[in-house]
């Protein structure tokens, strides 16, 4: 459960380490996202000269989340951080990134991010 001015880790090598959701697109009067929303975030903290810079507003894709998910067969999914993959653009269900670290949610894959999912190390 992801709201606004929460602070994600990235899990992938654009270079920004740490991002902030600023906004939900396209889903009306809903306030919170889960696993496989694309958000709207803003780059806190970044690796110098890397793909994206401090200050930056990008989409991004949440794939783990400390609060606990339920699925359609009762069984319960939960991380130990709240991590997100950035995005090539607005529309586009590519990454940014070449490679994705840690384990992602299964319900990614399920949302039609593919590639996000082949990169991973890891699908629960």
């Amino acid at each position: 459960m992801i709201q606004p001015r929460t602070i994600l880790t990235v899990a992938d090598n654009t270079g920004a380490k740490k991002v902030m959701m600023i906004g939900l697109p396209k889903k009306g009067n809903r306030k919170v996202a889960y696993v496989g929303d694309v958000i709207t975030v803003v780059v806190k903290e970044a690796l110098p000269y890397s793909l994206v810079k401090k200050g930056d507003v990008l989409p991004a894709v949440v794939v783990r989340t400390k609060k606990e998910k339920r699925r359609p067969d009762g069984s319960y999914i939960r991380f130990d951080d709240n991590a997100c993959v950035i995005l090539a653009g607005k529309g586009v269900k590519d990454p940014k990134g070449t490679r994705v670290f840690g384990p992602i949610a299964k319900e990614v894959k399920d949302a039609g991010f593919s590639k996000i999912a082949s990169l991973a190390e890891e699908i629960y």
